[in-house]
């Protein structure tokens, strides 16, 4: 897989399947999803392939990759939405429509807040810094709050090849910030032309507020070697160190999947004078191990990584992973391997903890009889992880194809987004309670 067209491929992988006439979804999920905005795929948006992030007051915000108003694209450019609950009813309100031009098309990362209330994404093609495919070579954006409205402003454009430095571009996934204010993100695409010429294998950058303006800066370009080739559908993981841990789609060994490899864990460290350390802690072996990362990496208190990975395992259906370190060296342990039944199959979500400890995320096929996808959550018991099946997706209204992962509230619920499903097939935003 790979290149920029990664990020269309995942939304839209399944979005062929049919819908089945007749209601598959187990006795043990049923009443636990609920379904809080079917999108039309007109001004309210459409194929909201992000993950979603909430507010101190429970408010929901999210990206939709199509839809709006943005005329420049077929069925609109893609929109920032927030969702918000009011007398027991959740509504959504658009807080901005790309155009398609310099301002961006097509968000596939979601948005992250800072603490004023501020949003910031990526989008994959549009910007004033290069061509590319012919559509912009991407951008960061930044969406600044005045009260109840909002206002776009680019903080880069991505270049290509085609400025200064190779900085990469069509940037799908979501930013991070540190506890500096700086904000890191990925791209799957360009940074080292004599890799996969001429797209090239992505880079991890970081930007730097400076005043009124942000600089940008290319912290790794990816070879394709053991450092791995191109970005997650996740964002990068920092540590209270300031350390960045993320994964590569491909690389790695590249005596799995020859030439390609089947993806890396990476750890980058910075250093003295401005530059950072890179290392690769991981490279993925295949199946019966872990294979082929998409979603991003999350921690728990003793400092072991959990992800997922979209293939390999027992059954080549995909994993959730787990690398502990000791004594300086790191280890992989797959702790569960999907099946590709009812039990889901293809995961490209990052995972959450709940306050308990369980892991839950979720698996872009399996379940049903369509392979609309799960809900499921790994419960630690005798020193073994058990997967239980919390929700199967199927026929509208519910949503289908869930490819982000979930994120939880105060109370415990989880929220995700479909790309598919929900009434009109346009994708739905998502609310589980375990």
């Amino acid at each position: 897989m790979g290149r920029k067209n990664t990020w269309c491929f995942i939304s839209r992988s399944f979005a062929g399947l049919t819908l089945a006439a007749m209601l598959v979804i187990s006795a043990s999920a049923a009443s636990k999803d609920k379904v809080l905005h079917p999108f039309t795929g007109g001004n309210d948006g459409g194929d909201p392939a992000a993950g979603l992030v909430l507010d101190k007051a429970g408010n929901i915000y999210g990206t939709t990759v199509v839809g709006g108003t943005g005329s420049a694209c077929s069925g609109g450019c893609g929109t920032v939405f927030k969702l918000t609950l009011s007398g027991g009813k959740w509504s959504e309100k658009v807080l901005y429509n790309f155009q398609g031009g310099l301002d961006g098309k097509n968000p596939y990362g979601g948005v992250t807040l800072d603490d004023k209330g501020n949003l910031y994404g990526t989008t994959v093609a549009g910007g004033s810094g290069g061509t590319c495919s012919g559509d912009g070579c991407g951008i960061v954006f930044k969406l600044t709050r005045h009260g109840s409205s909002y206002s776009e402003s680019i903080i880069y454009s991505f270049t290509g090849f085609e400025g200064i430095h190779p900085d990469g571009f069509g940037p799908g996934a979501g930013l991070v910030f540190d506890k500096n204010g700086h904000l890191y993100g990925t791209t799957p695409d360009g940074g080292d032309a004599s890799c996969n010429p001429p797209n090239g294998c992505g880079t991890v950058f970081k930007l730097t507020p400076s005043g009124q303006e942000w600089k940008e800066k290319v912290i790794h370009s990816f070879t394709g070697g053991n450092d791995g080739a191109v970005g997650s559908l996740g964002s990068l993981h920092v540590d209270n160190a300031g350390n960045l841990f993320g994964v590569a789609e491909l690389g790695g060994d590249d005596s799995c999947n020859p030439p390609n490899g089947c993806g890396a864990v990476y750890k980058l460290v910075p250093a003295t004078g401005g530059k950072w350390e890179f290392s690769t802690i991981d490279a993925f072996q295949g199946q019966p191990h872990a294979g082929f990362p998409y979603g991003g990496l999350i921690s728990d208190a003793a400092g072991s990584l959990f992800g997922t990975t979209y293939y390999a395992g027992k059954n080549g259906k995909g994993t959730v992973f787990k690398l502990t370190q000791s004594g300086g060296v790191w280890k992989e342990s797959v702790l569960y391997s999907f099946k590709g039944g009812t039990d889901g199959a293809n995961p490209t979500s990052t995972l959450a903890f709940d306050t308990t400890g369980n892991l839950y995320g979720t698996t872009s096929a399996g379940g049903d009889s369509n392979g609309d996808g799960v809900v499921f959550k790994l419960t630690l018991s005798g020193g073994k992880w058990k997967e239980s099946v919390v929700h199967r997706f199927g026929p509208a209204p519910d949503g289908a194809n869930p490819y982000y992962g979930l994120v939880p509230d105060k109370q415990g619920k989880l929220y995700g987004t479909t790309a598919t499903g929900g009434n009109g097939g346009n994708g739905v935003v998502f609310e589980i309670t375990p």
